[in-house]
């Protein structure tokens, strides 16, 4: 048996070889190479050096596997222009890099065997469990659920994560190494000062970083000497902050996203470990972006109440490379492009996207929206609250709310306090990326509801 790291690599990278063509980057051909990052996340039980895990193909049922299994992957490297975040109503992705993906379908697989669980209650999941009352107290509220203990989650990356815990490998392959000077550029940048963007001023480090904003056509530059595809200038301004700063952040809030956290206990919900290839591994500038001595030394063994930790992963190497990273184009192929086609997969779950929506649905198209998007992942986590019934907590959620006004609520009370603090010692300058806002409705006695949300069936199907 490899190295753990190797193992993690080679079960992320044979899930996404398994996938149909649909969900890949076109061939390669005598005159372009796609190519397109990938990131997805292997549950493993026990010892590193003795793997062994649940049955890959069902997630509810008995825990007596044999192998590691990759829960969930995403490929994709674009994201939202901050003038559309308002126009996505809850139905478009913000964000949809690899590692933002592969999250969205982690705590889309946990939703789904929560409800399960809620619906079912003589079923067993193999990574999801039922709490014991003594385990719960009364601020745990509606957290019934926690990952299954000795299970450990690790996540491969076939490129350093974009922000801080690339600087190094971006400086080291410019062309021509000047920053781009803040006021040169689109003029949006001075509304957004405190928070830089792509490359510029790239000589400073440890800071929150927005992704760069390739915009929707695929505007972007070539660096000649890496054949690295880096964002214009003037392409439009995203709010959405660099895979560095969220990763580091989840190293806080565990990798469940608001509404799951709603349901599921945060203790066991935290990566062990973030493998990358040893290419893209800068030691300094990981330690430096997720380590305890780096920028968040700030809230180094800090705890908070409700589960929630400081619990930093280690990022190892590996040797495998992914087959469309763009370091694998053939001598043959001309121009190197990037892939506008994001994947999604959990053991639920198969869809492909482009610019956040379901590949093939017209923008104004109401199925259009994937399984992963808020609105779905909302509704289906008031499902399994329903499913619950929890009458103490579906009299405080009746009615009407917008999802700002719910994230506000004191049900989150101790994850936004993780975040705030996060944010105020470690992670400054975070702008929120809010603008998209929907209501949220909830009668009591009836099926949740969100407005303008899609069917739960999958729209691929």
């Amino acid at each position: 048996m490899g190295a753990a790291e190797d193992i993690i690599a080679e079960t992320v990278l044979a899930t996404y070889d398994s996938l149909p063509p649909k969900y890949k980057p076109a061939k390669p051909t005598g005159e372009f190479f796609q190519w397109v990052p990938l990131s997805g996340i292997v549950a493993i039980k026990g010892e590193h050096e003795n793997i062994t895990l649940i049955d890959e193909a069902k997630i509810v049922g008995p825990d007596d596997g044999s192998k590691p299994i990759c829960l969930a992957l995403g490929s994709g490297m674009k994201c939202l222009p901050v003038d559309q975040v308002a126009e996505a109503k809850g139905s478009v992705l913000h964000d949809w890099h690899a590692e933002v993906v592969a999250l969205r379908a982690f705590n889309h697989l946990m939703l789904h065997e929560c409800l399960e669980l809620a619906t079912s209650p003589s079923k067993l999941s193999s990574l999801v469990r039922r709490r014991e009352a003594d385990e719960i107290s009364e601020r745990d509220g509606p957290q019934l659920f926690a990952i299954r203990h000795g299970l450990q989650l690790h996540m491969y990356s076939s490129e350093a994560p974009c922000g801080d815990a690339s600087m190094e490998l971006l400086m080291e392959a410019q062309a021509d190494p000047t920053p781009w000077p803040i006021d040169s550029l689109h003029p949006a940048t001075k509304k957004l000062s405190g928070q830089l963007r792509g490359r510029e001023s790239f000589a400073e480090l440890g800071i929150v970083r927005r992704k760069p904003g390739a915009d929707l056509a695929g505007r972007i530059m070539k660096c000649l000497e890496a054949d690295l595809f880096i964002a214009r200038a003037d392409s439009p301004q995203t709010l959405s902050k660099s895979c560095s700063d969220k990763l580091a952040l989840k190293q806080c809030t565990s990798l469940l996203s608001s509404c799951t956290s709603m349901l599921v206990h945060p203790a066991n919900a935290y990566l062990t470990s973030l493998v990358l290839p040893q290419s893209q591994h800068v030691e300094q500038a990981c330690d430096r972006s997720f380590g305890p001595n780096g920028r968040m030394k700030p809230i180094t063994n800090q705890e908070w109440p409700g589960g929630y930790a400081f619990r930093p992963f280690n990022v190892r190497t590996t040797k495998h490379e992914f087959i469309y990273t763009r370091r694998n184009k053939p001598v043959t192929s001309q121009e190197l492009r990037t892939s506008n086609l994001a994947a999604v997969y959990n053991a639920r779950l198969q869809e492909a996207l482009v610019v956040g929506r379901l590949q093939g649905r017209r923008k104004v198209d109401p199925k259009a929206a994937s399984a992963i998007c808020s609105t779905r992942m909302w509704k289906t986590a008031l499902q399994v609250l329903a499913a619950l019934g929890m009458p103490k907590l579906l009299q405080q959620m009746t009615g009407s709310s917008d999802i700002r006004g719910w994230k506000e609520s004191a049900i989150f009370t101790d994850r936004q306090r993780v975040k705030s603090m996060v944010r105020s010692r470690a992670l400054c300058n975070w702008i929120r990326n809010d603008g998209d806002c929907f209501e949220i409705v909830f009668p009591l006695a009836t099926e949740p509801r969100l407005s303008a949300s899609p069917p739960v069936k999958n729209a691929m199907a």
